[in-house]
């Protein structure tokens, strides 16, 4: 029984991982103004008219053309069960520039037993550094 759970959580602190790593490579390539990239990080994002235009947007005004560096990443959700949605916020900064803030709305489609996964659903424009996931993007 001990190993069943431990795997289960393993699963589930491990989404969190894999959360943090494809929100890292959305706002690199959206640092690079890498469009092409951005829409294939964005679940769906090709088939939407507003989420094509919010990447062209943002590509354009927050391309960097220096490495970037994480400040902050506050995940989704801390205990992901599956089937959850939720808001990821992210706080990036280019090696000669001021800091970036933004969110990233993410679902974790599956469950801990048959396995779960991240979907990057939108990203929003860049947002006061101290303010506050806005509900709607």
């Amino acid at each position: 029984m001990f190993l069943v759970v431990s795997a289960l959580l393993t699963r589930i602190y491990s989404n969190a991982s894999a959360e943090r790593s494809a929100i890292t490579a959305l706002v690199q390539d959206e640092a690079r103004g890498d469009q092409a990239a951005m829409l294939a990080d964005l679940y769906h994002c090709r088939t939407s008219s507003a989420c094509r235009a919010r990447v062209a947007e943002d590509a354009t005004n927050l391309r960097r053309p220096t490495p970037i560096s994480i400040l902050e990443l506050t995940v989704s959700t801390s205990f992901p069960l599956g089937g959850e949605e939720g808001t990821a916020r992210v706080a990036w900064q280019p090696a000669h520039g001021l800091p970036v803030t933004q969110c990233v709305r993410v679902r974790h489609p599956g469950n801990p037993i048959t396995g779960l996964s991240v979907e990057l659903l939108a990203v929003s424009v860049r947002i006061k550094t101290d303010g506050d996931c806005p509900t709607r993007f």
